[in-house]
């Protein structure tokens, strides 16, 4: 059998335990998630061996979504870390089997602190199941791995279960975009929802000149401020056309052209501009795009320049549609 071939399988195989769990799901989820939603203060997230690696990305998942946790392991608990438990938290557990003996050893002291305990295991008969006040099912018919040893099927289905309580607490919460992207404030979301016009546009050494300058002049200045543009003001400073490089290339197929001709003479007199510097950034970026331009003038209400906005500098500070 070729690799893709096993490929194919193990991902059906995956993909079947997924869909056939959603038949278990029932009111002992809905009640996890009450558990969880009430918790005063941390869900915490414990489990050994691929459990608990499945439990710390779960745990992961719940704290950057708007349910503050974080991960236990079993063994270090019995060394000190249960002082770090408290009596306003819940407990979610993780164990294939639900015999994991290091888990199993935590579970009465964590039961000491009459906090609920969500027990994740794929056999109901188990001491963990029988520990938990809520019992989710983990079990699967088949793993992935040929030898049905290696956790493959089961921890799919763990880890996605995680995220089902994570969605289910994020809807109940009515956690929004905005509150994502407070918890990732460098990530590309909080970028596009924290950082505006201000932030980035450019407001020193413009590349600015007056209505008579010459093209030849305007030239320099262009390759000088190096934003492909010049901005071309009245005496009172006020925007009253944008030279690019665009218009340059354009103006060379003239009869008539001269590069001692006002620079104007080729300018763009009707140019885009935005009045708004508290924009977010991401809006103008849509702005920049739909426009099929590259920079952006900021100007105020009676068009004086305040800055520029160049796709550049969007780009280089993470901002994308």
């Amino acid at each position: 059998m070729k690799p893709q071939d096993i490929a194919k399988e193990v991902l059906q195989t995956e993909a079947k335990t997924l869909l056939d769990a959603t038949a278990y799901i029932d009111d002992a989820f809905d009640q996890a998630v009450e558990i969880m939603y009430k918790t005063r203060g941390k869900c915490i997230i414990t489990g050994v061996g691929k459990s608990g690696l499945i439990g710390a990305k779960i745990a992961a998942t719940l704290a950057s979504t708007g349910t503050p946790s974080f991960f236990i392991h079993p063994t270090e608990a019995l060394h000190g870390d249960l002082g770090m438990i408290g009596a306003e938290d819940s407990v979610l557990a993780i164990s294939y089997s639900g015999e994991s003996e290091e888990l199993i050893k935590i579970l009465p002291h964590i039961k000491r602190f009459d906090i609920p305990l969500i027990a994740m295991a794929g056999n109901s008969d188990s001491t963990l199941a029988k520990y938990g006040d809520v019992f989710l099912s983990i079990h699967v018919e088949k793993e992935a791995c040929p030898l049905g040893a290696a956790p493959t099927s089961s921890t799919t289905l763990t880890l996605a279960l995680g995220d089902a309580l994570a969605v289910a607490l994020m809807k109940k919460r009515n956690f929004q975009a905005e509150d994502f992207a407070s918890f990732h404030p460098g990530g590309s979301l909080g970028k596009r929802l924290f950082i505006k016009i201000e932030d980035v546009m450019r407001k020193e050494n413009l590349p600015t000149i007056s209505s008579d300058t010459s093209l030849k002049e305007a030239l320099i200045v262009m390759s000088e401020g190096r934003l492909g543009n010049v901005l071309i003001v009245d005496q009172e400073k006020r925007l009253i056309g944008v030279l690019s490089d665009g218009d340059v290339r354009r103006a060379l197929m003239q009869k008539d052209f001269s590069i001692d001709n006002a620079a104007i003479q080729y300018a763009n007199c009707s140019p885009k501009t935005c009045q708004n510097e508290r924009m977010l950034a991401a809006e103008a970026l849509e702005l920049i795009e739909n426009y099929k331009i590259q920079m952006l003038p900021i100007v105020d209400e009676s068009g004086h320049v305040k800055g520029v906005l160049h796709l550049h500098d969007l780009v280089e500070a993470g901002i994308k549609r």
